[in-house]
């Protein structure tokens, strides 16, 4: 029995199990085997397969080779002295009688003619050739001779024959200066040192898996938590939706990170099943925690409710950062989740180490695709081969992550530089003042050479004009300075990508709370409209705009409010006005809260505002709002979610007092 769907899953019988089988007892042999290298270029059902067993023994899958360019690894190979001969063809152009048993050498040229003709693979990755390497830089001591083969046609198809090189018989012919098979330690340091193609891993090999797909009843201990603590907010959309969920914390009910983490994690998963879906219903996880220190603690626990298993259409994208929970009154773990309600998700999830782009290894993937809107996972500026922090500071960092993320975009044969709606930069608080700006300058002049390289290359005509949003955070993974998280549209189709531009002349939104349209507001956000599909928004206050707010205020109670004071008064106003703002954007663009997916609130914890507190201001403007607006629903969760933080806004000096980011997509 073989098993045919792209994802493996375990199947008695198939050769898969016959490769675990043989790797199980290389490891029992060789306890010091972490990792297995595979030449994967291109074939997903290939790789997938060489990662399920990996996984399965906690091995390490390197495929060095994955999404490179065929034709410049032919001749890397030929260039350094790999001598391969064919032993099957069976593709259009390839005859049996012909071409098998010949050097990859001989037929470089004919093959990249049958890539013009027919669209081959030249490195057979379509399965249009199989090789047996006779000779190479590794085999020091000997190469091998075939003394006698034998052909054998498979299929004696006109179009596409398939025939088999059967060896008979063969030798080895030791090389000069070779007395033995054991070769010389020089000899062989001396070949490694030339080839220049072995990389330091540094990371941990996953857990093996079974220890990541125990039942949930064996991992989620109940760990006692009153009504009172939790704190639940749900977007209304129900198609695609976000709920999110944080936990208030006092002295006397302080708990650990992980007990923190089973609780939230806990808390979604019930919801999910109350909403009848599971965990392989959601697109993205954003894990906040207090302390990215215990890391490891968290993504332990992570891995026990988040599994393969639950997941078979593909796992979460995930971002995982550390903010200031404990400043806010805020438990140590704090989850939001973006769920859709139907399995038509596509994910990207390479756990192979390779030059292509970081590595996921675990339950957590480089991209998920969800109704033309690409989640993509938090991008840092990782060396994809040896999975280490680019040296050179941020910026450098940035560009890396950038490259990365490139390479993610091109397997949805899209660009972060013309398909882009919007970015989140995540910066570390470790990265100075002064090198903040100089970060928004090198994500500006990197986006504006890629797209003149795709004009001149694709000759595209007008691309998305895409948004920012900066935040400061306490920590990130690894200890980085920056992480990206680019939100991407992808088209279903061959048109191209364009900003809708349309006549909003007759939509009018309502004043509300007494606002009345001024040509200033504008200079509080940005926007990005697609196709009147997909209406993304940031929206920020600065402590300027703030005042201006608070000047213009109705009566002069509410004005002294503001000047005296952010908390309850001022903020109170504050929060009147981005919500009028946000509802004055979506209805002038057509849209309504109903399409709205996420909403969050970033506050910095300069505010000295509980988040408790903050939370019942937004909650009563929300409120009033719904009460001035009868077709707006709101019962019972929060639509939006308040996300502490050291700074955010627009630009790299994040000095905003709140920000706001809207995502809103049409079903």
């Amino acid at each position: 029995m073989r098993h045919q769907k792209l994802s493996y899953r375990m199947t008695p019988g198939d050769e898969v199990e016959d490769m675990y089988i043989l790797l199980n007892e290389v490891k029992r042999q060789i306890p010091s085997v972490t990792a297995v290298s595979s030449g994967a270029i291109a074939s997903d059902y290939q790789r997938l397969r060489v990662e399920s067993v990996c996984s399965r023994l906690g091995l390490v899958s390197l495929a060095y080779l994955w999404k490179q360019d065929q034709s410049l690894l032919l001749q890397e190979m030929i260039t350094n002295g790999i001598n391969a001969i064919t032993v099957k063809v069976a593709a259009m152009g390839l005859e049996p009688g012909k071409h098998l048993g010949k050097e990859i050498a001989f037929l470089d040229l004919y093959l990249h003619k049958l890539k013009e003709s027919y669209g081959i693979n030249v490195c057979g990755e379509g399965g249009e050739y199989e090789t047996l390497t006779l000779d190479c830089p590794l085999f020091v001591n000997a190469r091998i001779v075939l003394d006698e083969f034998q052909v054998v046609l498979h299929s004696a198809d006109s179009i596409a024959p398939v025939g088999v090189l059967h060896p008979l018989a063969f030798h080895l012919e030791y090389k000069a200066g070779s007395a033995s098979l054991t070769g010389s330690r020089e000899s062989e340091n001396s070949i490694q040192e030339k080839t220049g193609l072995v990389f330091e891993v540094q990371g941990e090999c996953p857990q093996n898996s079974e220890a990541m797909c125990l039942p949930v009843a064996e991992v989620t201990d109940s760990v006692e938590v009153t009504d009172n603590r939790l704190n639940i907010s749900r977007t209304k959309k129900d198609s695609t939706f976000s709920i999110c969920c944080w936990l208030q914390e006092t002295q006397k009910t302080s708990a650990g990170l992980l007990d923190d983490l089973r609780v939230v994690l806990k808390q979604i998963e019930s919801k999910l099943v109350r909403y009848g879906f599971d965990w392989g219903h959601v697109l993205y996880i954003h894990l906040y925690i207090s302390d990215m220190n215990e890391f490891a603690v968290a993504n332990e626990t992570y891995v026990k409710f988040i599994t393969h298993e639950k997941c078979p259409r593909g796992v979460p994208s995930r971002s995982t950062i550390e903010l200031p929970l404990l400043e806010v009154g805020l438990g140590k773990a704090y989850i939001e989740v973006l769920v859709a309600n139907d399995q038509s998700k596509r994910v990207l999830h390479v756990q192979s180490i390779s030059c292509w782009a970081p590595s996921c290894i675990g339950p957590y993937s480089q991209a998920t695709l969800h109704k033309e809107v690409l989640q993509m996972a938090g991008q840092l500026g990782l060396d994809p081969p040896t999975m280490t922090l680019c040296n050179g500071g941020p910026t450098v960092e940035l560009e890396q992550a950038l490259q990365n993320s490139e390479a993610v975009a091109k397997c949805f044969n899209c660009s972060i530089s013309t398909s882009a709606i919007y970015f989140v930069v995540y910066c570390s608080t470790y990265v100075a003042s002064s090198e903040r700006l100089k970060i928004q300058e090198k994500l500006d002049a990197f986006l504006k050479q890629m797209r003149v390289w795709h004009f001149e290359e694709r000759s595209m005509s007008k691309v998305l004009d895409p948004i920012f949003l900066f935040v400061l955070a306490s920590n990130l993974p690894k200890s980085a300075l920056v992480e990206i998280k680019p939100i991407l549209y992808v088209t279903d189709d061959s048109e191209t990508v364009s900003e809708t531009v349309q006549d909003l002349s007759c939509m009018k939104a309502p004043s509300h709370w007494g606002f009345q349209h001024a040509n200033w507001h504008e200079s509080c956000f940005q926007k990005c409209v697609v196709h009147e599909k997909i209406c993304a928004v940031i929206l920020s206050i600065t402590c300027e705009i703030a005042a201006r707010i608070c000047s213009e205020s109705l009566d002069a109670s509410q004005s002294k409010d503001c000047q005296t004071s952010q908390a309850d008064g001022g903020m109170g106003r504050l929060s009147r006005f981005c919500i009028y703002l946000l509802n004055k954007i979506i209805v002038e663009n057509n849209f309504s809260w109903e399409d709205v997916t996420n909403l969050r609130l970033y506050f910095p914890t300069s505010l000295s505002m509980p988040m408790v507190t903050l939370s019942a201001i937004f909650s009563s403007a929300f409120d009033e709002l719904a009460v001035m607006n009868p077709r707006m629903k709101i019962d019972g969760d929060s639509i939006f979610n308040l996300v502490p933080v050291l700074g955010a806004g627009r630009s790299a000096t994040m000095d905003d007092i709140i920000t706001c980011e809207l995502f809103a997509q049409k079903s």
